[in-house]
């Protein structure tokens, strides 16, 4: 990560919890403790943040008024340094399940990021709300990219209206693409309103569901329902998952696709 993206994740994170030990972001940012020290020192000097004894604040007020709020979960850049080998080949499969020629909808997030780098090598058109991703395929990919009109998150790089009138009703595809923060029971779980309403604009022009989702993810907490499991049509997930969490979803009638994850890339 550069020092650029390290200080906006650093800033991301107190923007969540108000204060953030210095081993806590040795380890969100897979980075040494001086590199961190060093980051802290130049964001306290730019005022940008309190470094206290074992880690850094918000400095009071946390935000001046007239800044626009942000949206609960968690920052992309983060998110792209966690179960990074599994993400990766959870990417190269959902790509495998698309044709060329086909138009794709892709929602915003790390794990459909990834599939950017499979993307770019075949002939499939993206409607993304993931301003990342976008950029990854305007640049090296072959087939046509399209955003949404929206607002500029820069948290989770994508790009949202609270509006209904923008271009997602006049496109159609074949298969939406999304991430998730928990999958489990109580279905595929969100962490914002906004996100739940700009995903389901997104999946009404959608075939099919298809959710990646590591098994970190399998069964974890999050506040909000996005769909019930009777919605999703797949399930991409790494050998993580055990055989009871795996039956949950067969039974609901998803196909459960599980992919082996490279030794090298662990």
């Amino acid at each position: 990560m550069l020092e650029q993206q390290r200080h906006r994740a650093i800033l991301d994170l107190l923007e969540e919890r108000r204060f953030v030990r210095l081993q806590e972001l040795v380890e969100a940012m897979n980075a040494s403790p001086a590199t961190i020290r060093r980051d802290i020192n130049k964001l306290a000097a730019e005022g940008r943040l309190v470094r206290i004894h074992g880690g850094a604040q918000l400095p009071e007020p946390a935000a001046a008024p007239g800044v626009a709020q942000q949206l609960q979960g968690s920052a992309f850049l983060l998110n792209l340094e966690r179960q990074v080998a599994q993400k990766r080949a959870i990417a190269r499969r959902a790509v495998e399940l698309c044709r060329d020629g086909e138009t794709i909808l892709v929602n915003g997030g790390s794990s459909t990021f990834m599939m950017g780098e499979f993307l770019c090598a075949r002939d499939i058109n993206v409607l993304t709300n993931s301003f990342a991703l976008a950029g990854l395929l305007m640049e090296s990919g072959k087939g046509r990219v399209t955003l949404p009109g929206g607002e500029l998150y820069r948290k989770q790089n994508i790009v949202l209206s609270a509006f209904e009138e923008d271009l997602i009703p006049r496109y159609h595809g074949s298969r939406m693409f999304m991430g998730t923060p928990a999958v489990g029971a109580l279905g595929v779980m969100e962490s914002d309103p906004l996100l739940i309403q700009a995903e389901r604009k997104l999946l009404r022009q959608a075939e099919q569901l298809v959710v990646l989702a590591d098994s970190s993810k399998i069964g974890a907490r999050a506040e909000l329902q996005f769909c019930p499991l009777e919605e999703v049509d797949v399930l991409i997930t790494d050998s993580g998952i055990d055989a009871a969490e795996r039956r949950l979803f067969e039974d609901a009638g998803i196909e459960v696709i599980v992919v082996a994850v490279e030794p090298a890339l662990a």
